[in-house]
C-alpha cells in the first residue's frame, strides 16, 4: 500500500457545483444549515446535515438523520447532478481568501498509515464526535468530509502542482462566504504516478484539521475488514478522504479565551495575581500579540500587554512552551481556578477569524468577565508536538481558509 492513491472522485457536474458547493459539516448548527440551505435543493447541507429536511426538533444523531443523508446523496445522484469519475484521478483544490492562496492535493490516504502514526496527530478525540461519524460513513457508503493534512514543502510536487495549474480547471467559483474554491482534476497517468512516488517517498503526513473524520475512517476499516472475508488490503475502505497542503502555505490564525469570572477575585487583587508571571502593562488600543509569549488581556473596558516572565517558559517540552499552554499553565488554571478547559464550563474559545472586537463584545455585554488574545499557534510547532507522539491543549489552532463540501467525496467499496 502507497501512503496515498487516486481515486474516482463523486462530485458535481461542472454547471451545479456551484449549487452544491457547501460550508464543512461542523461550521454550522443546524439552524444555520437551514437558513444557509433555504433555496438551493442541491446543497451539500441536505447530506452532510440532513436533519434540516426533518421535523423541527429532531435528534441529529438519530438514525433517521443518517438514512436521510444517504437518500439525499442518492437522489442527487440519479438525477444528475453528482457523477462519479470513471478512472481514478488525483485533484487539485485551491483555496484564496483575503489575498491569501493555497493549493493542495485531493486525494486518499493510508489507513494503515495512520494507524501505526506516518500520518500523525496532535489531538485527542471524542467518542461522540466519532461514532457521529462512523455512522455517518457508514450510512452514506461515503467519505464526503476530507481530513486536512499537510506536510514539509516539497520543490517537486510544487513543480507538478504548477505545471497542472497552467491548464484550465473543473471548477472555479465563489462560495457564499466570499472563499474562492478551484479544482483541477489530474487524469495523465504519469502525473498521478510521480505525484503517488513523490509522496510515498515522503517521511510522514501530519493532521492539520480533521482527528475526528481519520479516526473514523480507521474505524469503518476496521469494521469491513473484519466482515469481508476476501479483504486484501486494497478496497478503498482503507483509505479516507483528504486534501493535502505543504506547510509553507498553510495559514493558522489565533485561537482565544474568554472567561466567565474573576474565581472570586475582585479587579486589583486579578491584576496583581496576573503579574506575579506576567509584565502586565495597560494600553490604550487592543492587542494582537507581535510573537510568542506575549498576550492581550481585556478586563472591564481596559486593554493590557501581558508578557510571560522568560523562567517561566519550558525550553524543550514542545507542549508545555506552547503559548496556549503557557496561558494556562501559568494564569488559566492557577489563577481563574479553570483546570479542565475541554469541560469547564466558565471557558469559552473565540476563533481569530472573528477578530478581537468579538473578545471585547463577550466581556462588554457582561456574559464573560475577561478575555485573552494569543499568537497564533506555528504549524513548526504543531509538527513538533505530532513528531514527539504528543498531544496539544483542545483548541490550539484554528485553520483558514476552510475546506468545502461537496466538491469531491470517496465512495467506499
Amino acid at each position: 500500500m502507497t501512503l496515498i492513491r487516486p481515486f474516482a472522485g463523486l462530485r458535481p457536474v461542472p454547471e451545479q457545483a456551484e449549487a452544491v458547493v457547501a460550508p464543512p459539516y461542523d461550521v454550522l448548527n443546524t439552524e444555520e444549515a437551514r437558513v444557509r440551505a433555504e433555496g438551493r435543493p442541491y446543497s451539500f447541507l441536505h447530506i452532510s446535515k440532513p436533519e434540516i429536511d426533518l421535523p423541527a426538533g429532531t435528534d441529529p444523531f438519530s438514525a433517521e438523520v443518517y438514512a436521510k443523508g444517504a437518500e439525499n446523496l442518492s437522489n442527487m445522484q440519479q438525477q444528475g447532478i453528482l457523477k462519479q469519475d470513471s478512472q481514478p484521478c488525483y485533484y487539485l483544490y485551491r483555496l484564496i481568501m483575503d489575498g491569501h492562496q493555497q493549493t493542495g492535493l485531493v486525494a486518499v490516504a493510508s489507513v494503515p498509515d495512520y494507524d501505526t502514526n506516518r500520518i500523525r496527530k496532535h489531538e485527542f478525540t471524542r467518542p461522540d464526535k466519532e461514532d457521529d461519524r462512523v455512522r455517518q460513513v457508514d450510512a452514506l457508503n461515503a467519505q464526503t468530509g476530507p481530513v486536512f493534512l499537510t506536510y514539509r514543502h516539497n520543490s517537486q510536487v510544487d513543480t507538478l502542482v504548477e505545471k497542472v495549474c497552467q491548464e484550465k480547471p473543473e471548477y472555479n467559483l465563489t462560495a457564499d462566504d466570499g472563499v474562492q474554491h478551484t479544482i483541477w482534476v489530474v487524469k495523465d497517468a504519469a502525473q498521478i504516478n510521480e505525484l503517488t512516488q513523490v509522496f510515498d517517498a515522503m517521511d510522514c503526513l501530519y493532521i492539520a484539521d480533521g482527528h475526528h473524520r481519520s479516526a473514523a475512517g480507521s474505524r469503518v476499516a476496521a469494521m469491513r475488514k473484519e466482515a469481508n472475508t476476501q479483504h486484501t488490503g486494497d478496497e478503498s475502505y482503507n483509505y479516507f478522504l483528504s486534501v493535502i497542503f505543504p506547510d509553507n502555505q498553510m495559514k493558522i490564525l489565533d485561537y482565544n479565551r474568554v472567561i466567565k469570572d474573576l474565581n472570586g477575585m475582585d479587579t486589583q487583587s486579578f491584576i496583581q495575581a496576573v503579574s506575579e508571571s506576567f509584565n502586565c502593562q495597560q494600553v490604550n488600543a487592543p492587542v494582537k500579540p507581535a510573537g510568542p509569549g506575549e498576550f492581550g488581556m481585556y478586563l472591564e473596558g481596559q486593554w493590557y500587554r501581558l508578557t510571560i516572565n522568560d523562567e517561566l517558559i519550558p525550553k524543550d517540552d514542545p507542549v508545555k512552551r506552547l503559548d496556549v499552554s503557557l496561558l494556562q499553565d501559568n494564569l488559566v488554571e492557577p489563577i481563574l481556578g479553570v483546570s479542565d478547559p475541554r469541560r469547564d464550563k466558565r471557558i469559552d474559545f473565540v476563533g481569530g477569524i472573528r477578530g478581537l472586537s468579538e473578545l471585547e463584545k463577550r466581556v462588554n455585554s457582561g456574559e464573560m468577565a475577561v478575555a485573552f488574545s494569543l499568537y497564533a499557534t506555528s504549524l513548526d510547532a504543531l509538527m513538533s508536538v505530532a513528531d514527539a507522539n504528543e498531544v496539544m491543549p483542545p483548541k490550539s489552532t484554528w485553520f483558514e481558509p476552510k475546506l468545502a463540501d461537496g466538491l469531491v467525496s470517496h465512495v467506499l467499496d
